[in-house]
């Protein structure tokens, strides 16, 4: 009996993995709090679903944050760095209708999702956008992280 227990100890231990799982390697996770008051008119687009806004102020994520009404006033709110390599000069995404595209590759994103729209199917790993917690209370959209 004992030694079934030592058995199984070993293949749980054996089973358990420090893979970092969705970690982004190329995105540094920095705190920040930013309030986006929906009654100002740089953001009033906001308040209809579907109008994504790009914040590009100081202390909003690391190169700038997405918000985006994705409807029955669910907010949500993604890292404007380009997620599939280190920042440099052309790794801010650009606003292109709903989605989010690299300058550097090319890359699209839905601002809806977070996804990487087309993913090349050549073996490499690939990241989605960097959420941010988007919650609304009345006029004002806090986003966080």
């Amino acid at each position: 009996m004992q030694r079934i227990w030592l058995i199984l100890f070993f293949v749980f231990l054996l089973a358990c993995s420090n893979d970092q799982g969705q970690r982004n390697p190329y995105i540094q996770e920095i705190g920040f709090r930013f309030e986006v008051n929906l009654n100002l008119p740089l953001y009033s687009p906001l308040t209809n679903p579907g109008n994504p806004v790009y914040i590009g102020s100081q202390g909003a994520g690391v190169r700038g944050v997405y918000v985006i009404n994705t409807g029955f006033n669910v907010f949500r709110a993604f890292e404007a760095s380009c997620p599939n390599h280190s920042p440099n000069p052309c790794s801010t995404t650009e606003l292109n209708g709903q989605t989010a595209v690299c300058s550097c590759e090319g890359f699209q994103y839905s601002l809806f999702t977070g996804q990487q729209l087309m993913r090349p199917e050549d073996g490499n790993r690939y990241y989605d956008m960097l959420e941010y917690r988007a919650t609304q209370s009345g006029n004002v959209v806090v986003i966080t992280n």
